[in-house]
């Protein structure tokens, strides 16, 4: 049986380190990873130091699950990370509402409180219809704003 993962923290950026302990994978491995997976882009500082952003956790997760748990090689998991990845995008493109925003959400540990959950932990299904209802106002605003310019 593996560990669950910890929630991700809602913060800007994440050392190389922290990164590590929210994905259970060693620094190196990062390191590799983003030799392998070209959208792994982690910002670098001074003295080439690494800084990760919340969006990049996850996709660490997917790839780890691709990996580790799925039982993927690394080019079998580079292949389904740019299906995943075109899918996202064509998603966007048409407007739909992206169901994968969800995890990002279970994974965040501000604002939700033990309600939003169910015994599994996972969001509850009034929590999701919730978020889509706050995305599709957010969409009409968006072209709202757009006509106004």
């Amino acid at each position: 049986m593996e560990k669950a993962l910890p929630p991700i923290p809602a913060k800007r950026y994440f050392t190389i380190g922290e990164v590590g302990d929210l994905c259970g994978v060693k620094p190196h491995v990062l390191r590799y990873w983003e030799q392998e997976f070209t959208q792994l882009r982690p910002m670098k500082r001074r003295g080439n130091r690494r800084y990760y952003q919340h969006h990049e956790v996850l996709m660490i997760r997917r790839i780890r699950d691709l990996l580790y748990d799925q039982g993927f090689t690394i080019s079998g998991a580079r292949n389904k990370m740019q299906e995943i990845l075109q899918l996202e995008r064509e998603k966007k493109r048409n407007g739909e509402v992206l169901l994968d925003g969800v995890e990002a959400i279970e994974t965040t540990d501000f604002e939700s409180d033990a309600s939003d959950h169910d015994a599994t932990g996972t969001v509850s299904s009034s929590f999701s219809d919730r978020l889509l209802d706050l995305r599709r106002e957010l969409f009409e605003i968006r072209s709202l704003l757009s006509l106004a310019h």
